[in-house]
């Protein structure tokens, strides 16, 4: 139960975005009496919270997300995929992979000539510069912060295999530069090979997220609401629908469950200055639909009433023995995690102070590359990149660890290293709708449309063989696991219409995977040659395991409400009042980098907006110290 039965402002969500504007509103003005209603639960110091190398552990555990399953795919073969979203307080920022990748500024600039005045880079980055603390030797003061509650670091440890993969890039990739010292991340660099960094505090090890930096630091905050605080945060908690009197909202209905599936009777809490829907890419235009904001087909299935016709709403779904590796921390291994805590809880170092990725490139492709990319990409490049010298294709970098299993709780002595790898900008636009306007634990009716464009898998083909030329010429490669592999033939015969029927040819190619290696192949030696059979076994291959980055957004576009926008540039719900989005949902058009970043920027942002609207008065060095 909520302390009272009014409040100034309800958040319907605790995410990412929520926990910064909730936060500094409570600092900014002690009067406010405002509400975080969360579907999950605290995330208050808990290990598999703060301790940043258990996130693949966590990430298996329905209790810290929600998981979303797609309909099936003729794209993925008659596949449906599962995309978690964080479910407890701190959202994303509290389950992510905290790596630090920042989106090309050309983004931001992309969202203000849309219609959004005040969202363009010029005014975006400071506020990337206002959040953090750079906790990185060099960094310039242009692009980084030094005073901000978010920590960036190195983390506890630089693992050899991302020392290896830097090494390796400088020799063997010479259309590209390499530096142990690149800042990657200054909203420009691209095809520079360089280390990532992360969100974990260098001095004591942590993460670093929204929920311990903007809520559970304040003066007074206690895990149960209570009139001592004018923040309180009521958990395990869905919010079904916001309440309307005369087109303005006024409050919200939210649902506890009860025994861990049924539904308690709902409650209703009352807002008197702003409702504020902050549940991300998922939970955002489903509390719009079941309210009766969307597409008449939408709401009309789910036995909504309408109230305003918002079509958008839900559319837009935009290693060898001494390698230092993170597997038997992943795999949940208790023993193989105790030499580890010791080092995290004395000196906030070592591997449970990392996330397994110490190096990256954003990657475009050189000419002759283009060329292997082929037809079906060769439009999307002139149409879109060329013009736009700063946005990567697609994102590369090395992993200390398996994350092809991620969250397996069986533990294995085996030692592996990876290249992870997506498509920055995939053409895939998907959609999530409601399937009950009562129950918000109903399961969404969601396709992302993986691959149905052809650009897309032709971007991952070409990762793939990237990815793997590197890894082999590594020190620490001892050969590859054939389950992670596509399932090469190159000894079979394979049909040939050109010379007949009835003839055949043999598949020539040098792509078969090598088990067990005494080392690595030499720098300069010949890259596989891949056949036409070989280049669909890859397909095959990622149609089969192609997944999520956990990166989704758009589903509440900040657009024109003509071009099929959901929130205007005040984050304001076309067609009602006393309603805004503030979260991930609103991103206008997809973002080259791991949203954490983008997040964090749209918290800060709405913060500013928001204050404005309730009449806050914010000196310029107030809101820099917030």
């Amino acid at each position: 139960m909520p302390l009272f039965n009014s409040y100034d402002i309800i958040f319907a969500g605790g995410g990412t975005a929520a926990c910064i504007i909730a936060g500094r509103l409570a600092q900014a003005d002690p009067s406010l009496k405002i509400l975080i209603i969360e579907a999950g639960s605290h995330s208050l110091n808990l290990h598999h919270h703060v301790q940043p190398a258990r996130y693949l552990n966590s990430l298996g555990q329905g209790h810290t997300f929600t998981h979303h399953n797609s309909v099936p795919s003729e794209a993925l073969g008659g596949r449906s995929v599962c995309v978690p979203s964080g479910c407890c307080l701190g959202g994303g920022s509290a389950v992510n992979f905290m790596m630090y990748t920042r989106v090309p500024s050309s983004d931001y600039d992309d969202w203000e000539k849309l219609g959004n005045p005040g969202w363009g880079s010029g005014s975006l980055i400071p506020l990337a510069k206002k959040v953090e603390t750079y906790q990185v030797p060099a960094g310039s003061p242009s692009v980084h912060g030094f005073t901000g509650p978010i920590k960036v670091s190195h983390g506890g440890r630089d693992t050899n295999i991302g020392k290896e993969f830097l090494e390796t890039a400088a020799q063997y990739d010479k259309d590209r530069k390499t530096s142990p010292t690149a800042d990657t991340n200054d909203f420009q660099t691209i095809n520079v090979y360089g280390p990532w960094h992360k969100y974990i505090d260098s001095h004591t090890g942590k993460r670093s997220d929204t929920a311990h930096h903007f809520v559970y630091n304040l003066q007074n905050f206690s895990l149960e609401p209570s009139d001592s605080s004018n923040l309180h945060v009521l958990t395990n908690r869905r919010v079904v629908k916001a309440i309307f009197r005369n087109n303005c909202a006024i409050g919200v209905e939210y649902v506890a469950r009860e025994n861990g599936k049924s539904l308690s009777q709902p409650r209703i809490t009352y807002a008197s200055r702003l409702v504020v829907l902050s549940s991300g890419a998922f939970g955002s235009p489903a509390i719009l639909e079941r309210s009766g904001i969307g597409a008449a087909r939408h709401v009309a299935e789910a036995n909504v009433q309408q109230i305003v016709d918002l079509p958008g709403v839900g559319e837009n779904y935009n290693a060898s023995e001494h390698s230092d590796c993170l597997d038997g921390i992943f795999s949940g291994d208790e023993e193989a995690i105790k030499p580890h805590l010791k080092e995290w809880q004395e000196k906030g170092s070592g591997l449970l102070a990392h996330n397994s990725i110490d190096a990256g490139i954003k990657l475009r492709p050189t000419s002759e590359e283009l060329e292997e990319l082929g037809q079906s990409f060769r439009q999307l490049w002139k149409d879109f990149y060329v013009g736009a010298p700063d946005k990567p294709v697609a994102i590369l970098c090395s992993t200390a660890g398996d994350l092809k299993n991620a969250g397996a709780l069986t533990p294995s002595k085996l030692k592996t290293f990876g290249m992870a790898f997506y498509t920055a900008y995939p053409q895939a636009i998907g959609y999530s709708h409601i399937t009950s306007g009562t129950n918000p634990w109903a399961p969404l009716r969601f396709d992302p449309r993986y691959l149905v464009d052809p650009a897309d898998l032709a971007v991952l083909r070409w990762c793939y063989k990237r990815g793997r030329e590197l890894a082999r010429r590594m020190r620490s490669f001892r050969g590859e696991i054939p389950s992670a592999q596509p399932d090469f033939h190159p000894s079979l015969p394979i049909s040939d219409a050109s010379i007949g029927s009835s003839q055949t040819v043999l598949n020539e190619s040098t792509a078969s995977v090598n088990p067990t290696a005494s080392g690595p192949v030499p720098i300069d030696a010949p890259k596989i040659v891949y056949s036409k059979e070989d280049d669909r076994a890859i397909d095959d291959y990622i149609k089969a395991t192609v997944g999520t980055t956990w990166h989704s957004l758009g589903t509440c576009a900040m657009k024109p409400r003509a071009a099929g926008g959901v929130v205007d540039s005040r984050l304001n719900v076309y067609g009602v009042e006393n309603l805004k989005v503030a979260d991930l949902s609103i991103v206008p058009l997809n973002v080259g980098a791991n949203t954490n970043n983008t997040a964090l920027v749209i918290g800060e942002k709405a913060f500013l907006i928001i204050a404005e609207d309730l009449g806050i008065s914010l000196e310029s060095e107030q809101i820099s110290k917030i």
